[in-house]
């Protein structure tokens, strides 16, 4: 889901977050020993499973990141020919189609798919493995609220009033999933037409666009941590439902409460996928290591390394993530088919709207 954790502030709690030559440096990919994966910037699982992995499977893995998960999907299509890796993780249902009709992935089931719920299986040709799902939604900073005796807006609709007025910052829905996300989401609450309305009230309101999450969540707003110590002035961001957890985990000093809520009437659910690349150099790698990516030791691994909750039955969440990051009881929905029908159109037109 795109750029969407805190893996900078989660290196120093016993995570590993892979770059560019990851556990493998110097090692040749295509030895046939080494599984390259291919993700967006939010990558991150814990030394001690990966490591369990690499054992059990006698393979080692090798991450490459390329940005947010739209930089990474489009980057993955021009090099589908010769592609960097074995495995794409980081592709959602915002971008789904886009990568099927690329033919950027070839059909793999999984093993333990049957316990992976229905919901969450977009693709019945089985060329993407669910592995995720997380819920995009505004974020407010508590301080700024209730220093200002204002009460936090709640839906969509909530954004457009003037008691908002400037205080909004969203990412480009050309760049961003969480910023295509949001546009989505409200074409999923207004409809085919009233989304564009929608977003030239916001933009007479004074919503803020900037490029990517990071930007957005850590220069922009002023209820994260390091939104704070860049001096960001903006009370409202467009993250995720899981953001609060991880600014009370990984505080230096632990609060009792999050700093930061999540408006509940303006989420759109994201579910994450990964595939096995066509023309991959390791692909017998690349299933085991999709096998692993539904293993119920990945699963459990997953909430406080990459803030998102697993799909896996049965696969337990830490307590912390679910008191302070619980998923949206009513997101909104899109079906893949009406996404890929729309989204280039939309996105356009949002543009064309919003940034001109």
């Amino acid at each position: 889901m795109h750029n969407k954790t805190f893996v900078v502030a989660a290196v120093g709690f016993g995570l590993v977050a892979l770059s560019a030559c990851g556990s493998t440096q110097g090692q040749d990919k295509a030895d046939g020993k080494t599984v390259t994966l291919v993700s967006h910037d939010s990558w991150a699982v814990s030394k001690s499973v990966l490591a369990d992995f690499e054992k059990r499977s006698g393979y080692k893995v090798r991450v490459l990141k390329d940005g947010d998960a739209g930089q990474a999907v489009n980057k993955a299509i021009l090099t589908k020919d010769n592609p960097q890796g074995d495995v794409l993780f980081g592709v959602d249902n915002t971008l789904l189609s886009r990568a099927l009709d690329n033919g950027l992935f070839q059909p793999y089931t999984a093993k333990g798919l049957d316990k992976v719920g229905a919901r969450y299986q977009l693709d019945g040709k089985h060329r993407v493995t669910p592995v995720d799902y997380g819920d995009i939604c505004v974020n407010y900073d508590k301080a700024y609220f209730s220093a200002h005796h204002l009460v936090p807006p709640q839906s969509y609709a909530d954004l457009t009033k003037p008691a908002y007025k400037n205080l909004l910052v969203t990412e480009n829905a050309a760049t961003a999933s969480p910023g295509l996300g949001f546009l989505l989401g409200s074409a999923a609450r207004f409809g085919d037409q009233g989304w564009q309305d929608y977003w030239k009230k916001l933009k007479a309101n004074g919503v803020k666009v900037v490029d990517g999450w990071e930007q957005a969540y850590y220069q922009e707003f002023s209820g994260s941590s390091e939104g704070k110590k860049a001096g960001g002035d903006r009370p409202l961001v467009v993250s995720y439902a899981s953001s609060p957890p991880a600014e009370v985990i990984y505080a230096k000093k632990r609060p009792a409460t999050a700093p930061t809520g999540v408006a509940t009437g303006t989420c759109f659910r994201q579910i994450e996928f990964a595939g096995l690349l066509s023309n991959a150099q390791n692909p017998k790698g690349a299933k085991a290591f999709l096998d692993f990516l539904i293993s119920r030791e990945f699963q459990q691994d997953m909430p406080l390394n990459m803030y998102v909750y697993p799909v896996v039955a049965g696969a337990e969440v830490p307590a912390d993530f679910t008191k302070y990051g619980p998923p949206a009881r009513h997101p909104e929905t899109m079906a893949p088919e009406k996404i890929a029908a729309n989204r280039d159109q939309w996105v356009k037109t949002w543009t064309s709207l919003v940034l001109k």
